[in-house]
């Protein structure tokens, strides 16, 4: 009968600890545009990633944790010298914090959210053999977003604003994500 008590009281926390803590993979696609200072225009492109999250719950609000590999494309276009594209990719970490503003119970919740963004490219290559334009390894973003929770999925959108001036020559160049991501939750 003890057993029986233990094996009841343990799936019982379990079940308690799955709704305060939540992990599972995420997979993204984002559309990234720049915002080019010494350029006469640029243009926008898409990339791919892949991570993880973590995601604490506390009633209606929440804390959330991200780590991945991500990948951005996009080009910019100087007079008389011509198009340099760029493709970087690299370790991406994102800081959440959010309000359940529709919760839906067992079915799920609609999400806002707004955060902190972290990359670091590892991986940077252009085309262009006229001119190279070097870029900063780190990149500082500000986030906010919305989200949907369907069962086990997890549906965000979210925009992040870059903060850090990635050229490294007296040029600037601050990158805008437009992110939509998928997630599953294990937990």
């Amino acid at each position: 009968m003890r057993k029986f008590f233990l094996a009841v009281f343990l799936c019982i926390c379990a079940n308690g600890f799955a709704q305060l803590i939540q992990i599972g993979p995420q997979f993204s696609t984002n559309i990234t545009s720049v915002n080019a200072k010494s350029f006469s225009s640029d243009h926008t492109n898409t990339g791919i990633g892949a991570g993880a999250f973590a995601r604490l719950n506390l009633a209606l609000f929440y804390a959330q944790g991200e780590f991945g590999y991500g990948q951005t494309n996009f080009s910019v276009y100087q007079d008389g010298i011509g198009e340099t594209k760029f493709k970087l990719a690299g370790t991406d970490a994102s800081l959440i914090a959010g309000f359940k503003i529709i919760p839906l119970g067992k079915a799920g919740n609609v999400r806002l959210f707004v955060g902190y963004n972290w990359k670091n490219y590892s991986d940077i290559s252009s085309s262009n053999n006229l001119n190279s334009i070097a870029l900063e390894r780190n990149n500082h973003s500000i986030l906010g977003g919305v989200g949907v929770d369907v069962w086990r999925l997890t549906f965000d959108l979210r925009y992040l604003a870059g903060l850090s001036d990635i050229d490294a020559s007296n040029s600037e160049i601050k990158t805008g994500v437009t992110n939509l991501s998928l997630g599953f939750k294990f937990l």
